[in-house]
């Protein structure tokens, strides 16, 4: 049996964190804004200019060893690796977070035919991912250029 309703968008990805200011503090310099908060449900809502959205969930244990349980141990756990923004340069987003001093996990490099991608992680070190996306044309094999 077909399901009968259509997926029309995609609205947002919890995050679960364990210092509420830190994380808030943290997504504001991303660009994200509070707009809504649930304290019965340890939880908020963080909104972009563009309308992007995110929850962060207050109620994580942080880890004494600062490693990731979905991405950073040998038994791969299942669960949601990391939310994926695109943004329009992302050497310029590279060029701000050095600035800002923030990490880059994974440096700019092409991932498949139709984006560049580079990698951060946040206090809690759940992984982000910001893409900018490629033409579908463009050549797949083809180094991505560095116009700046």
């Amino acid at each position: 049996m077909e399901q009968p309703q259509p997926i029309r968008q995609y609205d947002h990805v919890g995050i679960r964190v364990s210092d509420r200011q830190q994380a808030i503090a943290f997504y504001e310099q991303l660009g994200f804004r509070e707009v809504r908060r649930f304290d019965k449900h340890e939880a908020n809502e963080m909104e972009t200019s563009d309308g992007v959205r995110i929850n962060l969930i207050f109620n994580a244990t942080r880890l004494p060893h600062g490693r990731n349980v979905l991405l950073d141990e040998p038994v791969k756990l299942p669960g949601v690796t990391h939310p994926a923004f695109v943004v329009d340069d992302l050497y310029a987003m590279k060029d701000w977070l050095d600035q800002a001093g923030i990490a880059i996990t994974e440096g700019i490099h092409r991932l498949g035919p139709r984006r560049i991608t580079l990698f951060i992680r946040d206090p809690d070190r759940n992984v982000l991912e910001f893409n900018q996306l490629l033409p579908e044309s463009a050549n797949a094999d083809a180094p991505p250029s560095n116009d700046h």
